[in-house]
C-alpha cells in the first residue's frame, strides 16, 4: 500500500520499525533511560500507522475474494454485507491515510506547546486560560501526557502564557496544526454593559530533540536568571529561587522553566527548550505566522488569526486557512478539534504536492 502525494509509504515506514526494534532489543538499551524512550515512543507512533495498514491490506484481499465467490453464486445476501463491510473498510482506510500526512521529520516527536495571551489585559488572558482548558481536553482524550513547565498567570484572571510539555503519538505532528493566531468574539463577562469584545491568544509548538541535538550554543551568548517560582506549589515555591529564566542575547530568545524543584533540573529542561527553538529557527522550518508573532510585539492581533471562535451574535468556529467550521463552539472549546487538525493536514499536504509541481 503507497498513497502518492501524501507521504505514506508503508515499506518505509515498516523498514523503520524492524530498525527500531532491533535497537530495543540489545541489551544495553535501557542504560540511557531518555534515549530509550524516545525510541519507545517513535515505536508506538509507527505501529499506529503499520498494524492498520497490514490489517487493512489483510481484509482487502478477504473480501475480494468473498465478492468473487458471491458474485459467482449469485448471493446477494453476502453482496449486501460486503457493501456494508466496504463502507467500514474505506473508513479505515482514510484514516490510515490522514497517519501517513504526518510523516514530517520532526512529527513523531513530542513537543513542547506555548499559549500567549494578546493585546487586550483581562479579556486576552481569560481567552487563553479557555484555550489552555480546550487543549488540555484535547490531550486527555487522546491520552497525551502533559506537563507544565512555565507559567505567567494573568493579573486579574487567566494566564498570561503557558509552555507544557506534551508527550504522545505524533504530538508535534497534530498539535503543529495549532500554531497561530486564535480569535474570539464574544459578549464579555468582565463588561459591565456587556458589550461584545474581540480578544487574541497565539499558540506555538516545537519538536523536543534529543540530547545529541547539533547546535552549540557559547555561554557568553547567555543571561541565566534564577527566581522565585509562581503558582501553586506550596511553601517551596515561595522560599526557594529555583526557577530558571534564560536569554539568548544574539536571537533574544527567551525560555523559562520552574515546574521542577530542583534549580538544576530547571535550567536543564529550559536549556531543552532553548535548544528546539534555535534549531527549528536555523532550519528556517517555522510557520511564517509564528514568525510574525515573535518578530513583533503587538501582532497577537487582527490580520493573523488562523482561526476565529465566535460566540455571538452567532455561533462558529471557523479556520481561515482551510474554511472549515462547524457551528458547535462549546464542543470545540471541550476539546473536539479532529476536524481542524484532518482538514489542515489535508491542506498542507495539497500545497506541497502543488509546490512540487511547480
Amino acid at each position: 500500500m503507497k498513497k502518492s502525494g501524501t507521504g505514506f509509504d508503508l515499506p518505509d515506514k515498516k523498514a523503520v520499525l524492524q530498525k527500531l526494534e532491533k535497537e530495543m532489543s540489545k541489551t544495553e538499551f535501557w542504560d540511557n533511560p531518555d534515549t530509550a524512550q524516545s525510541v519507545v515512543s517513535q515505536l508506538s507512533a509507527l505501529k499506529s500507522v503499520v498494524e492498520p495498514a497490514e490489517d487493512i491490506s489483510r481484509k482487502t484481499n478477504d473480501l475480494a475474494e468473498l465478492f468473487e465467490l458471491a458474485e459467482a453464486e449469485a448471493d446477494e445476501e453476502t453482496l449486501k454485507q460486503l457493501e456494508d463491510d466496504l463502507a467500514d473498510l474505506t473508513k479505515q482506510c482514510e484514516q490510515i491515510e490522514l497517519a501517513g500526512l504526518l510523516s514530517g521529520p520532526n512529527d513523531m516527536k513530542n513537543c513542547f506547546f506555548s499559549i500567549h495571551a494578546g493585546a487586550g489585559g483581562t479579556e486576552s488572558c481569560d481567552w487563553a486560560n479557555m484555550l489552555l482548558r480546550m487543549y488540555s481536553r484535547y490531550f486527555e482524550a487522546n491520552r497525551y501526557k502533559y506537563q507544565e513547565l512555565d507559567i505567567t498567570p494573568g493579573e486579574e484572571v487567566g494566564i498570561r502564557s503557558i509552555t507544557l510539555r506534551v508527550s504522545g503519538v505524533f504530538a508535534f505532528g497534530k498539535l503543529s496544526c495549532e500554531t497561530g493566531v486564535h480569535r474570539l468574539v464574544r459578549i464579555s463577562p468582565f463588561d459591565s454593559q456587556s458589550r461584545r469584545h474581540t480578544s487574541f491568544a497565539a499558540v506555538d509548538c516545537i519538536p523536543e530533540f534529543d540530547d545529541d541535538i547539533d547546535i552549540e550554543i557559547d555561554d557568553d551568548d547567555l543571561r541565566i536568571d534564577f527566581y522565585r517560582a509562581s503558582g501553586a506549589g506550596g511553601q517551596h515555591v515561595n522560599k526557594t529561587s529555583s526557577a530558571v529564566r534564560i536569554t539568548h542575547l544574539p536571537s533574544g530568545i527567551v525560555v523559562q522553566c520552574q515546574n521542577e524543584r530542583s534549580q538544576h533540573k530547571n535550567r536543564a529542561q529550559a536549556m531543552k527548550v532553548l535548544k528546539a527553538r534555535l534549531y527549528m529557527l536555523e532550519q528556517q522550518k517555522r510557520d511564517a505566522e509564528v514568525a510574525k508573532l515573535y518578530g513583533d510585539k503587538g501582532e497577537i492581533a487582527w490580520g493573523n488569526q488562523i482561526r476565529s471562535y465566535v460566540m455571538q451574535p452567532y455561533q462558529m468556529v471557523k479556520d481561515h486557512r482551510t474554511n472549515f467550521q462547524t457551528g458547535n463552539v462549546t464542543a470545540v472549546l471541550d476539546g473536539e478539534l479532529d476536524g481542524f487538525i484532518e482538514s489542515y493536514l489535508r491542506h498542507r499536504a495539497k500545497q506541497k504536492s502543488e509546490d512540487r509541481s511547480k
